[in-house]
């Protein structure tokens, strides 16, 4: 069996390599990830320049493909050039910081790639671990964070969905790891609203015309069986199911246009 292996921190951040050593004992691992930092990216995808590939040799002495474009572009070139087939699971992370929420869905360059594997039918693992450093969220290659605990429980899913596939009716699993877990357990949960509530900073450059700054604050009013809830209140690991078809009610929109 085959494991693609994707993030949005770069192919040469912590988190991937942790990534691919909980499950190099269950299946050969492709790293294929963008060159550099991509966090926030979305599910972008480059379309007006070319993208280059190039092969790194990772902390462990393995080979992964660093691709000059976001985790969308990386995942693309991993499934339609570099690899022979398609791998029996993917795995995006282990990003530095969690994605939790609604909002973040579409904004999260973790969950980009892992929704671009999933559209395909790939059984498809997002896994990202929360930091008590805003510092280091963004930073490229290696940092010094503990990811082990996220690592076991990484394994722990793989095994499972490698034995069983997803269920039906779900494209791809969120997984937000809290910095400091109460058990090895994985607790269901659905979507909170947020992540963040938005913060924007206005200053001025030295001709004093402004320019901006988007930052924000922790989003604190998540209900109880929420991701964001259940990670941050009672430092579980949550787990939640997710699938790409977003269509909603069409029959309340076709009476919302009688």
């Amino acid at each position: 069996m085959k494991a693609l292996i994707s993030n949005d921190d770069g192919i040469t951040a912590s988190g991937i390599l942790t990534a691919k050593k909980a499950v190099e004992e269950l299946c050969d691992t492709y790293v294929i990830a963008p060159e550099t930092q991509q966090s926030g990216i979305g599910h972008a995808l480059t379309l007006y320049e070319p993208l280059r590939v190039n092969k790194h040799t990772l902390k462990d002495g393995s080979v992964g493909y660093g691709v000059s474009g976001t985790p969308t572009d990386a995942v693309t070139i991993g499934l339609f050039e570099i690899l022979d087939e398609k791998p029996d699971i993917m795995i995006s992370g282990i990003n530095t910081g969690f994605n939790l929420g609604q909002a973040e869905l579409t904004t999260s360059g973790t969950l980009g790639a892992a929704i671009e594997a999933a559209s395909f039918g790939i059984p498809t693992i997002a896994i990202s671990q929360e930091v008590a450093r805003d510092d280091i969220k963004f930073e490229n290659g290696e940092i010094e964070i503990d990811f082990d605990f996220a690592g076991k429980m990484l394994n722990k899913l793989a095994k499972i969905v490698l034995k069983k596939g997803l269920p039906e009716g779900i494209d791809l699993l969120n997984i937000n790891i809290p910095d400091n877990p109460v058990n090895e357990e994985f607790e269901v949960t659905k979507l909170g609203k947020r992540m963040y509530t938005p913060i924007i900073h206005k200053r001025l450059d030295p001709r004093g015309k402004p320019y901006y700054w988007i930052g924000g604050e922790p989003y604190d009013f998540d209900e109880p069986g929420s991701d964001g809830y259940e990670l941050c209140k009672y430092k579980k690991t949550t787990v939640t199911p997710l699938k790409i078809d977003l269509t909603n009610n069409m029959n309340s929109l076709k009476k919302w246009f009688e």
